[in-house]
């Protein structure tokens, strides 16, 4: 496993950094917290679609970069650091996934074609509320019929849920045979738009009421365990994408307060000179550094299918978590009055770091994975 970036991946995240501040400066995430974003929604995605960002993971046999996770997730560590308000992550580290991991070659021609081709907006509907991520204790139930299966549930934090073209459902089979995944057009659901501290990545509650997926829109029909293996491995890449895009939000936070440590005087000297805040700020690129490391661990053993994915995104998505929860709290102490304004940035990144450690499992969550991986839960 090599950890270092090739010469290729440091250009491609050179290129889309450069893309992103010029495409998407704060003003622009200022806007989708004032509910100004009009149609810059649009042509953010569409700005990501002509560049081929959706492609990038999608094998070249069907029209893709026949790139890997490891760019993939490069790109979503991009996408924490300018606080992209477009539906990347929802699109191409769930949807896509799900749907190589799960579908069908003609199924995955129809749903894909869709996204690389038309620039459609597709999601992944799995967490509910009360049992979050963990698909063991869900509760939306897939029937078997005559005509094919029916969906009744209640779907909690799905990513561009109002705005998806397309979403992928993952039920319980009614008679307890296991797990599925269904695609669902958005016309045949309710979504409903969920206030949040984050409003630059929109979630949505999805409603199913008697739901009819014909035979053909099954990807993975309960009690398919290969099919089921396939939900679990997409899940983790978008639990892994989460973790990176954390990372990147949680730099601009901590390479914001250290310039600010170094700017800031009290007493006639910058605040950073005092050994008080000297520490802290060693804390937190620790911490920092951490997270990213365990975040680019687990890209990589999802890249190369290495046995250890699974903790590895456990780990990382704890890690992550955990780095949140310092460099938030002491990254708004440090700026002091000027953190708390409205007019300043950083509320946006602070925002965006809390709301990432609850979506796709908490840091108590993924914690609890490792400790089963280890044998040690009850």
């Amino acid at each position: 496993m090599d950890f270092e970036l090739s010469e290729e991946q440091e250009q491609l995240r050179d290129s889309v950094r450069s893309v992103l501040e010029r495409e998407c400066p704060p003003a622009v995430v200022r806007a989708a917290y004032e509910g100004r974003l009009d149609g810059e929604h649009d042509r953010l995605w569409r700005v990501i679609c002509e560049l081929d960002w959706p492609a990038i993971a999608v094998p070249e046999s069907m029209g893709g970069l026949g790139m890997g996770f490891a760019e993939l997730a490069l790109i979503a560590e991009e996408m924490g650091r300018a606080v992209v308000p477009a539906p990347f992550m929802s699109t191409v580290a769930q949807f896509v996934p799900m749907v190589l991991e799960t579908s069908l070659p003609e199924q995955q021609k129809i749903l894909l074609g869709t996204v690389l081709d038309q620039g459609a907006i597709g999601t992944v509907a799995i967490a509910e509320k009360g049992s979050g991520w963990d698909m063991s204790r869900m509760s939306t139930e897939a029937r078997r019929t005559r005509d094919g299966w029916v969906l009744n549930g209640t779907k909690s934090f799905v990513f561009d849920g109002a705005d998806a073209t397309t979403i992928l459902v993952v039920a319980r089979a009614s008679d307890d045979e296991g797990i599925g995944a269904f695609a669902v057009p958005s016309d045949a659901v309710t979504s409903t738009a969920v206030k949040l501290l984050d409003p630059s990545q929109p979630l949505a509650d999805v409603e199913l009421r008697n739901v009819l997926v014909p035979d053909d829109a099954v990807l993975v029909e309960p009690g398919d365990q290969k099919g089921a293996a396939g939900i679990r491995r997409a899940l983790e890449q978008a639990t892994a994408a989460v973790a990176m895009s954390m990372t990147g939000t949680c730099r601009v936070i901590f390479d914001s307060t250290l310039q600010y440590a170094k700017d800031r005087e009290q007493f006639g000297k910058p605040i950073g000179s005092f050994q008080a805040i000297k520490h802290r700020l060693v804390n937190m690129l620790i911490a920092l550094e951490r997270a990213s490391s365990l975040a680019y661990f687990a890209a990589l053993t999802i890249a190369e299918d290495d046995p250890r994915r699974s903790i590895a995104v456990s780990m990382a998505k704890a890690a992550a978590g955990d780095c949140q929860r310092l460099i938030v709290q002491d990254g708004l102490q440090f700026h002091g009055g000027i953190g708390y304004m409205w007019e300043q940035d950083l509320h946006f990144y602070l925002k965006r770091a809390k709301s990432g450690d609850l979506l796709f499992g908490s840091a108590a969550a993924h914690k609890a994975n490792v400790a089963r991986a280890l044998g040690l839960a009850a």
